[in-house]
């Protein structure tokens, strides 16, 4: 027989045990301490991957001087910027969100920013983002601009990123490579197969990840990419495979960015070099208009797939209302540009709350306890950075491919059987992957919002805001004539 619990069974069960059970509200929100511990812990390593794959993304980028960013270092600032800006979000908003480099950011930072900028310019603008979005949250605009956009735009701008990234992880890997001819632009490997050991790998990788994650195995994707990385490095010791670019020698069969080998040292004390090279001079080299489009680029990526993310994760963890609203949203609103601030100030590229939270939510978390559990561990993952190097890119685009079908999957929740708003969403998905741009991809959804929706007499139904927003992509596409004219 079900009974109902008597309100003192209640009250003793939300009554604080202790000063952290009450600046952490565990016993109100109906947890424990050792389940937001393995929550944290959890989530630590469904997260722990980014140390690897921000670096490689971000080192793979080459400025328009030709500088990279070195790898360890990168690899030390990401886990430096994600332990601290998980404790921080943590004990400023109590909530089990945890932070890292964002995966969508970061790649277009790599591949289409610093082809026009160099990194530490790059930076600036990342740190000039952050301070939009701080500026947005604690004035209100966040939560007004936010609620502006319809929800088809919103996901299909989600949608568009886990195309985006996949992508980017088929190219990396070699499983999709230029053809060199018009037509078609792109193919399958080699002539139509797969024909190096390094992109076997990446399905070897894939798969395996994929069964991890399909199966709820915690830590899947770490798990999937350890072992491939394990198989890479005993494939590089047989065979000795060497790098695809030696100086002006090409090796096709050869590894794409980092060799597979062990590094003389496992641990070593963090390279911070990084931490504060920043500059703002992009204005002057880019111009002003080219630069302020790379900025609203930057704060609308940054913007919606934090919002979303953070909704998504307090409706998983119970602890949103029927509006969608959680606990100290706007707290949690303006650290989270904080974010984007510390991550600019690191090299580490914008630091955001990170989906994959919603494992150490499964495993019980509730409150911000969880956070400061998984921030303690990135700052103990500092100093085990050298391991990160053995990690070849085939092996990671294999985790890019993963969470691209992720985010992908956002598709179900789309309403298509209005063609006013199908078309919309259909470019904003399909420009950002075939353009290899998220500027494009977001711009093409927004403006053909207005000019459609509008013309088949729904112009009732878009915000003011919305409006705004699309004129302001109109003068991104049409950047280059601008700037001409101006110049003239």
């Amino acid at each position: 027989m079900t009974t109902t619990p008597s309100p003192d069974i209640e009250t003793a069960e939300t009554t604080p045990k202790n000063g952290l059970d009450r600046f952490f509200e565990i016993s109100r929100r109906r947890s424990t301490t050792g389940a937001e511990v393995r929550g944290g812990v959890v989530t630590f390593v469904a997260m722990a991957y980014i140390v690897i794959l921000n670096p490689i993304i971000l080192s793979s980028g080459v400025d328009v001087e030709g500088n990279t960013l070195g790898f360890t270092q990168v690899a030390a600032a990401t886990a430096l910027t994600a332990g601290v800006m998980t404790i921080l979000f943590g004990l400023v908003t109590r909530l089990p969100f945890a932070f890292a480099a964002g995966l969508g950011i970061n790649s277009f930072l790599a591949v289409s920013v610093v082809g026009q900028v160099t990194w530490t310019e790059a930076m600036g603008l990342v740190v000039i983002n952050g301070l939009i979005i701080v500026l947005l949250a604690a004035t209100g605009l966040r939560r007004m601009i936010f609620n502006a956009v319809p929800i088809q735009l919103k996901l299909a701008i989600t949608v568009g990123i886990g195309l985006f990234i996949a992508f980017i992880g088929f190219v990396n890997a070699g499983f999709v490579t230029s053809t060199g001819v018009a037509s078609p632009p792109v193919g399958l490997g080699v002539e139509g197969s797969v024909t190096t050991i390094p992109a076997l790998i990446f399905v070897v990788t894939l798969l395996l990840t994929g069964v991890l994650v399909a199966r709820k195995v915690k830590g899947g994707m770490l798990v999937g990419l350890v072992s491939g990385t394990v198989i890479a490095v005993i494939v590089e010791a047989i065979w000795d495979l060497g790098p695809m670019f030696d100086g002006d020698q090409v090796n096709p069969g050869g590894w794409g960015l980092s060799v597979p080998e062990l590094p003389a040292s496992l641990v070593s004390i963090p390279d911070l070099s990084l931490l504060g090279q920043v500059s703002f001079g992009s204005f002057e080299r880019i111009g002003i208009l080219a630069a302020l489009m790379l900025v609203f680029t930057l704060v609308f990526t940054n913007f919606f797939d934090a919002m979303g993310t953070m909704t998504g994760l307090s409706k998983e963890a119970g602890l949103a209302d029927e509006r969608g609203d959680f606990p100290r949203i706007k707290s949690a609103l303006v650290v989270e540009g904080v974010g984007a601030v510390a991550g600019g100030l690191t090299s580490s590229s914008s630091s955001t709350v990170f989906i994959e939270s919603g494992s150490g939510i499964g495993e019980g978390a509730r409150t911000g306890l969880a956070n400061v559990v998984t921030g303690l561990l990135f700052l103990v993952a500092m100093f085990f950075t050298p391991l990160v190097s053995i990690v070849p890119t085939e092996v990671a685009a294999a985790a890019l491919v993963i969470v691209g079908a992720l985010m992908m999957s956002q598709i179900r929740h789309i309403d298509f059987s209005d063609f006013s708003a199908l078309l919309p969403v259909f470019l904003a998905i399909t420009v950002m992957p075939l353009t290899y741009s998220i500027a494009n991809g977001i711009g093409a959804g927004f403006v053909a919002w207005v000019v459609v929706r509008s013309l088949a007499g729904k112009a009732r139904e878009i915000s003011p805001l919305l409006w705004i927003v699309a004129a302001g992509f109109l003068l991104y596409f049409a950047r280059g004539p601008i700037e001409s004219l101006l110049g003239a």
